[in-house]
């Protein structure tokens, strides 16, 4: 049994399209970030980052003790590890995988979250910052898209680098960014978005947080943004 501890972001999204396309069985533990659940002790001691996902495996192939991850691109790999599945074996490709799963986590993650921060949850518009950030996104898209040209998905078959980016093309729906230059995105993006897999990853938004999307509280902002060292 896995217990994915979760809520419904890009990072937390990932997760639960591996789950659902390997067809494994898992609990969700909802952590309501705006709540400020990552900031609890219990969940501290399988992430201490104190951020979502995390993930408990009770059923570790070593047959030992039950097994605790952080980091959603450590989480895919050990799942992938676990299963056999979404990550090759062979150098090559296993290399090509890994390579664009760093690529999402050191890159196209961050500097997209930073241009859903100050396009969306900024209290003031800094021009400087939604300039930089907005060229950052499609300077990524744009690799992207050079990337899928004449490949079906990012490593050539299905793996964690897709179930990885994914979530992250237009993570931001009041802010959306022009994707009709990158038509090679688009179009994987759109397969994807057809799994029955991914479209059961992506349900568990409404089920976990129907208010998704809602404006933040002052609470809210205060337990997403102003938290400094603890």
């Amino acid at each position: 049994m896995i217990e994915l501890h979760y809520w419904p972001t890009p990072n937390g999204h990932k997760i639960p399209i591996f789950l659902e396309e390997a067809g494994l069985e898992y609990v969700i533990k909802p952590v309501d970030i705006g709540k400020g659940d990552q900031f609890r002790p219990e969940y501290l001691a399988i992430s201490p980052n104190n951020k979502m996902p995390a993930m408990v495996d009770t059923a570790p192939a070593d047959g030992g003790a039950p097994i605790s991850v952080f980091e959603s691109g450590a989480i895919l790999v050990y799942l992938a590890d676990k299963t056999g599945r979404f990550l090759p074996q062979d150098l090559r490709g296993r290399n090509a995988v890994l390579e664009w799963l760093f690529w999402q986590v050191g890159g196209l993650g961050p500097m997209n979250g930073q241009y859903g921060h100050f396009t969306v949850y900024a209290p003031e518009k800094i021009p400087y910052a939604i300039d930089r950030y907005t060229q950052e996104a499609h300077r990524l898209l744009s690799v992207l898209d050079k990337r899928l040209g004449g490949r079906e998905f990012v490593a050539g078959e299905y793996s964690i680098a897709d179930m990885a980016i994914h979530p992250w093309i237009n993570a931001y729906k009041k802010a959306p960014l022009d994707l009709e230059p990158y038509a090679e995105v688009r179009r994987w993006h759109a397969a994807i978005d057809a799994r029955p897999a991914v479209r059961r990853a992506y349900a568990l938004t409404e089920k976990v947080n129907p208010n998704a999307g809602a404006p933040l509280t002052e609470e809210e902002r205060k337990h997403l943004f102003g938290q400094g060292p603890r």
